[in-house]
């Protein structure tokens, strides 16, 4: 479909809020994308740009699944599938995203948004980071960056992940800061994999896209996003870096992290500004949902037949899973426990539910934690092992956590005299009683 026409389908459908009075993109632009969440909104008039912002375009799984006509519990499979049966894009000589290129780097002319008043600087937080290494190949993945100067920024670098080995065998990484991307992009570039799997073919899989190559380097990068910021990112050069505000509606510490030096820009001729809302839904949707696939996976792998994962915005897209599996031996429950803490290694809390629990209903959830577990037998304590960076109660500097697996499933053997299912009512049709 491609997010210009995703856009016009929004507005043709009545569910794009449309703003023409000038909005800041310091405070106001994040201020009114929080306020009217989960709705998508188009500002038309950037009191400090050119260029017009859009935002809150992908805040559900629902909106995803929309988008890539499949239903919300077609997405797991069908991610699965794109991650193995990946395709090269088409590659392209000319492309919307450089129909304009400025070799004279300004990034104040760029509707880079400010979000809060306690953050270090103007972010960009939507970016799909594209980067290169002669013997792994092509990486994608999410960097937020802060503007520190006209043409540089400081990026967040995470230890341990592809880009930041690229980093430190290479010294100096050839990069390019992609913003304005349709889903199948931003789905496939959270996504986990192995180094050296470009998931650029992945997005493909999802989506048919097209690749050209960049201005000042080899990459491949998305021939329809709305901008490209190219330009190197160094080890060795740093400068702090936040706060910000992180996935669980914190503030991040600050760190020194390695510059980004901006060489060149290139954008569409009306190019629209791909805002995220660091915190709100539509960053939680999209670097927890990439999880769901590995965490079904892996409990597939221990023999457990899993049906569905939600890593959950209660628990900030991150650190909870709600799982619902088909359960035939007593320990299915505890197996999907291990399966979910290997497929997702900053997961803290796993909910392991049956079949007739709706994951996506936490009242259904809690029924089930009131009505069919038992602490002494049915909770899992994983004491002291490596979490997420991103948990506030997490050890300082080692991240160590205590982990649960909460085993919501009932028992298959019954006692005489109990009973573990919901009672259902009578179904009618209403209408047939209210029409005069």
């Amino acid at each position: 479909m491609g997010l210009r026409e995703h856009l016009k389908k929004l507005g043709k459908e009545g569910s794009l809020l449309k703003i023409a009075k000038p909005v800041s993109k310091r405070l106001e632009a994040a201020g009114i994308l929080k306020t009217v969440e989960p709705k998508p909104v188009l500002f038309e008039n950037v009191k400090d740009s050119e260029f017009r912002i859009m935002g809150n375009l992908f805040c559900s799984k629902d909106s995803i699944a929309s988008y890539l006509g499949i239903s919300t519990s077609e997405i797991i499979p069908t991610l699965s599938k794109a991650i193995e049966d990946r395709s090269a894009p088409e590659e392209v000589k000319v492309a919307p995203c450089q129909e304009v290129v400025e070799k004279t780097v300004d990034l104040d002319k760029v509707p880079i948004v400010f979000h809060n008043e306690r953050d270090g600087g103007p972010y960009i937080s939507s970016a799909v980071v594209v980067a290169g290494h002669p013997k792994y190949g092509q990486n994608l993945d999410f960097h937020r960056a802060m503007q520190i100067k006209k043409d540089t920024m400081s990026t967040r670098v995470v230890a341990k992940r592809n880009f930041h080995t690229f980093m430190e065998d290479l010294g100096t990484v050839d990069v390019a800061f992609c913003i304005g991307n349709s889903p199948n992009i931003l789905v496939a570039a959270a996504t986990s994999v192995e180094i050296g799997i470009n998931e650029l073919e992945i997005a493909n899989a999802l989506e048919p896209i097209r690749v050209v190559k960049a201005q000042t380097s080899d990459l491949l990068i998305p021939a329809d996003c709305e901008w490209v910021l190219e330009g190197k990112v160094y080890r060795d050069k740093r400068h702090d870096e936040g706060p910000f505000i992180d996935l669980t509606q914190t503030y991040d510490v600050i760190r020194n992290e390695p510059l980004f030096e901006v060489t060149c820009i290139t954008h569409r001729r009306d190019a629209i500004w791909q805002a995220l809302l660091p915190g709100a839904f539509e960053h939680k949707v999209l670097m927890g949902m990439p999880r769901e696939p590995t965490i079904f996976r892996k409990i597939n792998e221990k023999g457990v037949r899993c049906l569905d994962v939600n890593i959950d915005p209660g628990g900030c897209s991150w650190l909870h899973a709600v799982i619902q599996i088909d359960k035939h031996r007593e320990e299915d429950g505890k197996l999907a426990i291990e399966g979910a803490f290997e497929g997702h290694r900053s997961l803290k809390h796993a909910y392991i539910v049956d079949k007739d629990i709706d994951i996506y209903d936490p009242y259904d959830v809690e029924w089930a934690m009131a009505t069919r577990f038992q602490g002494d037998v049915d909770l899992v304590v994983k004491e002291k092992e490596r979490g997420s960076s991103l948990d506030p109660s997490s050890e300082p500097g080692t991240y160590l956590t205590t982990k649960l697996g909460f085993d919501l499933t009932a028992p298959l053997k019954v006692e005489k005299g109990k009973t573990f299912a919901k009672a259902s009512f009578p179904q009618v049709d209403l209408k047939k009683y209210l029409e005069e």
